[in-house]
């Protein structure tokens, strides 16, 4: 059944203060009391390196207010690139923002991401590099105060993770898999845009969720059930419930953009605007609009305050005894690591070791999602027994199973008790990408009467013979709700022998062959 249309995200990337969007991003500031703040930078591999890494990529995620006539929040997501802007044109800007006091600034553990911030801006000359955001809120405050504030009593600071707790509050899922991507290199990928625009929009719909429980509750406060407010953006559920996070890809409309803060704008400018201009004119104290009463009370009773001390300013060096090593056993031992990881000699089901010929694999939870792809082109994927499985259990279900245990995590290689030709470690991260990488290394046969032939939920082989609609309302209930919309168009149901889980060959299944016929270049 199609749901109802949803407003997408709308994405800027602001490479330039020379540029329709930077002057949008300065309109939009002027009509936003709440932001989304997140940044991202390259990993430094070697851990005694003594500096931080660069910031390479700085998100706003702004909410604006209603305009008049409207009911309903816009939300704006700007990636500013901070290798190509010049940075001491938009340093005296971004300090404005961190401490307006009419402007309530999200984070998730931000106060990290604010020293590296102003490491990366020190170093362009920058000096005093930023130091202090207020008002502040952060995301695991909001989490702890949702999840706990009901039991009446004091209870430990959640160390749960951004992806956790979306799940927790949002019911979506959070893709993480391009966290550690190489965020120096450009230009940028779409997956890349999206990524980072969601990150910063989801702290957004993080404070909707606990604004609205406020304001329902008042001073009493429901369990997490009843948090699921109205309020929150479907278009961002709906968005990461797709297979893989770049299959649907946000475009940016920035006519449309600019009409969301036209109101703010001066005849004149909006004038010059619309004809294309590019203004670049950044007033040194910003005409913001003064936070609501319901926020002011918010920041008043929960707001909070980053201030950075001199000692945070200095990377922390490794103390630890007995750990140092010389850079060139560092090398060394990645270099082994590599090797291991590499698939080479028969697997485990050829016949010639006494398997039954057919490929099997297992996916541990770094690569969980490639499970799900692997099952949609037909190739037996399982998943760990349990959600924390040691070691020793995945390899043991491996070889019991005599599948290959697929992997992301460098750790297991090094364990001695490894079989050989047991293991495969994934070197990409895009679950397509992995999907063709497993498919060559493997040298898989994929043809397209095997594309959606297991079950996507439990990796189950479908009952040969497909269901009518009679009988698959009969199967379906207490169990499943089959969709009023497919009883006049005589489908076929498929039904799987291990969990039950109906499926039928809808829009969506046929989306989905087409996807992995492109993915996998079948029609070629």
């Amino acid at each position: 059944m199609d749901s109802p249309h949803q407003k997408p995200l709308i994405i800027h990337l602001v490479s330039s203060t020379d540029s329709p969007e930077f002057t949008l991003l300065n309109r939009a500031l002027t009509r936003t009391s709440v932001i989304g703040l997140d940044a991202e930078w390259k990993p430094i591999r070697n851990p005694h390196k003594s500096t931080f890494p660069t910031v390479s990529l700085l998100q706003l995620a702004c909410q604006l207010r209603p305009q008049l006539g409207s009911d309903s929040d816009e939300s704006l997501v700007f990636l500013l690139d901070l290798s190509l802007i010049p940075l001491s044109s938009i340093w005296e800007l971004l300090r404005e923002i961190f401490v307006s006091p009419d402007i309530l600034k999200l984070g998730f553990r931000f106060k990290q991401d604010l020293v590296f911030l102003s490491s990366t801006f020190c170093s362009q000359g920058c000096d005093p590099g930023f130091d202090k955001v207020e008002p502040y809120l952060d995301i695991t405050s909001i989490n702890h105060f949702l999840q706990h504030k009901h039991r009446g009593r004091k209870t430990p600071k959640d160390t749960k993770s951004l992806a956790s707790i979306c799940n927790d509050l949002l019911g979506i899922s959070l893709s993480k898999e391009l966290q550690c991507s190489d965020w120096s290199c450009r230009p940028l990928t779409e997956e890349q845009k999206t990524y980072a625009a969601i990150d910063a929009h989801c702290l957004l719909e993080i404070f909707n969720v606990f604004k609205a429980n406020l304001v329902k509750e008042g001073k009493t406060y429901g369990t997490i059930m009843e948090l699921h407010s109205s309020n929150i953006n479907l278009g961002l559920k709906e968005l990461l419930q797709k297979q893989d996070i770049g299959d649907a890809l946000i475009r940016s409309n920035f006519p449309e953009a600019l009409n969301i803060v036209q109101a703010t704008v001066t005849s004149e400018d909006s004038h010059r605007v619309a004809n294309g201009e590019k203004l670049i004119s950044m007033p040194s104290t910003r005409n913001t609009m003064p936070m609501d009463e319901v926020l002011l009370n918010i920041v008043r009773k929960y707001g909070e305050k980053i201030l950075l001390k001199a000692s945070d300013r200095k990377p922390k060096s490794s103390k630890k005894k007995g750990k140092k090593r010389s850079s060139l056993v560092a090398v060394c031992r990645e270099k082994q690591l590599d090797g291991i990881g590499d698939w080479q000699g028969p697997p485990p089901w050829d016949l010639s070791l006494g398997g039954d010929g057919w490929p099997k694999f297992l996916c541990d939870v770094m690569v969980e999602g490639l499970a799900k792809h692997l099952r949609c082109v037909g190739m037996d994927a399982a998943i760990p027994y349990s959600k924390k499985p040691e070691p020793r259990e995945l390899i043991d279900q491996a070889y019991k199973e005599q599948r290959v245990l697929l992997t992301r995590d460098a750790k297991l290689l090094r364990h001695q008790y490894l079989i050989k030709n047991q293991i495969y470690r994934v070197k990409s991260l895009l679950k397509n990408e992995q999907l063709l990488e497993v498919i060559e290394s493997f040298q898989l046969k994929i043809t397209e009467d095997k594309l959606m032939s297991r079950c996507t939920k439990c990796n189950g082989r479908f009952i040969q013979k497909p269901l009518t609609t009679e009988e698959a309302v009969e199967a379906a209930k207490g169990f499943q709700k089959i969709p009023d919309c497919l009883f006049n168009k005589n489908l076929e149901f498929w039904q799987c022998m291990d969990c039950n889980q109906l499926y039928w060959e809808g829009t969506q299944y046929q989306n989905a062959v087409q996807k992995f016929i492109d993915i996998c270049k079948l029609n070629e």
